[in-house]
């Protein structure tokens, strides 16, 4: 089974990105940062908070399930609010989604917050509502059941240091994955923790037996060319001792986002 976690940075980077979604031959694509908007909304919108400005598409989770025609996706947004195509503004909704390889059955799933509340009529205050995913499929050719979850961490305009909500965040994650996995098989944890290594995120995720293959394996940056700051951790993917890890790749090439794909092929 080949899972991918990448946040998709809005399709800033939408053909290449397009490309190598179409090509990856992933089993489990956990996405964050995409967007939803009507049908007749212009291609490209832009996101305005403060001095930041960056290129959205608008249909970005629509044009990902064309071309994986043979997944069942899973979108789940956080907030709905405008993005502008000039002065004119479009609602649009913001979030995170799975997409799943039909020939695995989706046998159990949860979706909740795990920071805030869903917001129908704008982003929010920072730090703004965020939510996972967690999803358990079984696996036919392999005989064996797997949990999967994926998260989008909050965002501090502060930084990525550990905060109160960051505590609150991570509580309210291990809750919902164990509302989905049994406890006793394989468990895969992914996404855009926004979190450093160092994060309490960590030790209350061990609890459940997880442990980190970016930190434990060496890598030392989850971001690509197209991200100009420091502090180069963003992305995570966390295993149990269950899961036997055939690759793990933090994906160089191609550049598809501001984050790095994370790759892992799992028995």
């Amino acid at each position: 089974m080949r899972i991918i976690s990448l946040n998709a940075w809005g399709g800033s980077v939408h053909a290449p990105l397009i490309d190598y979604l179409a090509h990856a031959e992933a089993d489990v694509f956990c996405l964050q940062e995409l967007i939803r908007s009507a049908p007749d909304t212009p291609e490209w919108l832009e996101y305005r908070d403060g001095g930041t400005r960056l290129a959205q598409r608008a249909r970005l989770y629509d044009e990902i399930a064309a071309v994986l025609p043979d997944h069942d996706g899973y979108f789940s947004p956080f907030a709905r609010g405008d993005l502008f195509h000039g002065e004119i503004l479009f609602p649009s909704e913001f979030g995170i989604a799975t997409f799943v390889r039909r020939s695995y059955p989706v046998i159990g799933q949860a979706a909740d917050f795990i920071h805030g509340r869903f917001s129908p009529d704008g982003w929010g205050e920072h730090p703004r509502s965020r939510n996972a995913h967690c999803i358990r499929l079984f696996d036919y050719a392999g005989g064996f059941s797997v949990t999967i979850a994926q998260l989008h961490g909050l965002r501090d305009p502060a930084g990525k240091g550990d905060i109160p909500a960051r505590h609150a965040q991570a509580d309210a994650l291990v809750e919902l994955i164990e509302r989905v996995w049994p406890g006793d098989e394989r468990l895969v944890v992914c996404g855009d923790f926004n979190v450093l290594p160092d994060s309490v995120s960590f030790e209350k995720l061990g609890r459940l037996g997880l442990n980190d293959l970016v930190t434990s394996r060496g890598f030392t940056d989850t971001r690509t060319s197209l991200y100009p700051k420091e502090g180069r951790f963003a992305d995570y993917m966390l295993v149990t001792p269950e899961v036997v890890v055939e690759r793990f790749e933090v994906v160089e090439q191609p550049e598809v986002s501001d984050h790095r794909a994370l790759l892992i092929e799992l028995a």
